[in-house]
């Protein structure tokens, strides 16, 4: 039962990495069309994780208005709304860029390719602002806090578990 959770807090904290490491960009492919050109049995995407369908799109079409788009406007909102899912929509193997785009028109009724035209700000698409980092030592601290082992009862296990493993090796 202790291996196991030394062996959570190991997987916890490289899953930390993994998203400490998450995007702070709307990469530009979100804008490209991504629509089937044939058969694509073998390219079929995932579904989208985020439900677009009930999300409050009401940040972009309050303040995306035409007939005059204005880009500061209109850029403005749409990082507003996507940056929080910047992950996600930057992830070609799902749906989520086509999913939120079909709804971000049915809402706002925007005439096509108006933030693909638009809002562009350099090679790496659209900036994000950083979300607050979380340092490693926070997130593991409040890990073990969860818990009742500490640091030192792992380490004393590992080592009392490794002494049993090559006691029973030279028993043999």
């Amino acid at each position: 039962m202790v291996p196991n959770r030394c062996l959570s807090a190991a997987l916890l904290f490289l899953l930390w990495m993994g998203l400490a490491d998450s995007s702070s960009f709307i990469s530009d492919n979100v804008f490209d069309c991504h629509g089937s050109t044939g058969r694509n049995l073998l390219q079929a995407k995932k579904s989208c994780p985020v439900n677009f369908e009930f999300l409050n799109y009401s940040v972009i079409t309050s303040q995306c208005k035409g007939p005059k788009y204005s880009p500061n406007l209109c850029c403005g909102a749409f990082k507003e709304f996507a940056c929080p899912y910047a992950v996600e929509l930057n992830d070609l193997t799902n749906d989520c860029s086509s999913t939120m785009f079909s709804y971000i028109n049915l809402y706002g009724k925007y005439p096509p390719g108006l933030f693909s035209s638009e809002c562009r700000e350099g090679k790496e698409g659209l900036a994000c602002p950083l979300a607050p980092e979380v340092s490693p030592n926070d997130a593991i601290r409040a890990w073990w806090d969860d818990h009742t082992m500490s640091y030192s009862t792992c380490i004393l296990t590992g080592g009392l578990c490794w002494f049993t493993l090559v006691s029973e090796i030279y028993i043999l």
